[in-house]
């Protein structure tokens, strides 16, 4: 059983189609959504998506936004959303060291600090997913 899927970033529409599963990272925990899920809506956390359609299986790398499920209809509305084999790995693993020189460094202030560890966060999210 299948049912209609959007994803949508500030980018535009990523996909538009029928899904069997969605499992996606909330603030609560990874959430699975299948077909004739309840009226439900969650904000989005940071890790791996993962997609099943009917013919295929898809990895992303989702990162913030919010999910909503509304009558049978899904919408996720992403922050960022990268397909496992779109991902460039050589830039994440550049900002991977860029944030960590910032954690290591004694002199960084606490804001360069969270921001440091929220790219570091990102980096290893996307290289992660880029893997599978």
């Amino acid at each position: 059983m299948t049912y209609h899927l959007q994803i949508v970033t500030p980018n535009g529409l990523v996909f538009d189609g029928q899904a069997v599963r969605l499992t996606v990272p909330t603030i609560d925990g990874q959430v699975g959504i299948l077909a004739r899920h309840i009226n439900y809506v969650t904000a989005i956390g940071m890790g791996m998506a993962k997609l099943v359609m009917e013919d295929e299986e898809r990895t992303a790398a989702c990162i913030g936004g919010m999910l909503a499920v509304t009558d049978g209809e899904v919408k996720l509305l992403a922050t960022s959303f990268e397909w496992a084999n779109e991902i460039d790995t050589q830039r994440a693993r550049i900002s991977l060291e860029k944030g960590e020189a910032v954690l290591a460094d004694p002199n960084a202030d606490e804001q360069e600090r969270q921001y440091a560890a929220a790219r570091v966060k990102r980096a290893k999210v996307r290289l992660s997913v880029a893997k599978e």
